[in-house]
């Protein structure tokens, strides 16, 4: 049977919802959705591609928490407000991870959490090369 290992983030929300920033499996990571929320507002304010890149430094973080990492991602879920900067986003997403390539998604979507965020990241990760 493969150990459980559960990642907080220590945000408001975990303790709301009863929920982990990341779980590991064995070889599984689960990452829950990122944002780019912080005390005084959004880590890149109202941009986009800053909020995005912000997302993805915390999914690093939380991989790297659990002994994985960016090599390790095999799918990416990207919810933003406005479509139309797919393109943008897409560029961030190829500076993280580029020739590791994951499946990703991206969706449109009406509303997240609180209204000056503009993306939310999900991720998943398999670490093949150890045992946990």
């Amino acid at each position: 049977m493969y150990q459980r290992t559960l990642i907080a983030a220590g945000t408001h929300f975990e303790k709301v919802f009863g929920y982990s920033r990341a779980v590991r499996t064995g070889p599984w990571v689960t990452v829950a959705g990122c944002t780019a929320a912080a005390p005084d507002g959004p880590v890149g304010g109202p941009d986009i591609v800053a909020q995005s890149a912000e997302c993805l430094r915390r999914i690093q973080g939380a991989l790297e928490d659990t002994g994985a990492g960016l090599k390790d991602v095999v799918r990416t879920r990207f919810y933003v407000t406005d479509i139309s900067a797919l393109e943008a986003i897409g560029a961030v997403h190829l500076e993280f991870f580029g020739d590791i390539r994951p499946a990703s998604t991206i969706v449109e979507v009406s509303a997240l959490a609180h209204p000056s965020l503009l993306v939310e990241v999900e991720a998943d990760a398999v670490v093949t090369d150890a045992v946990n």
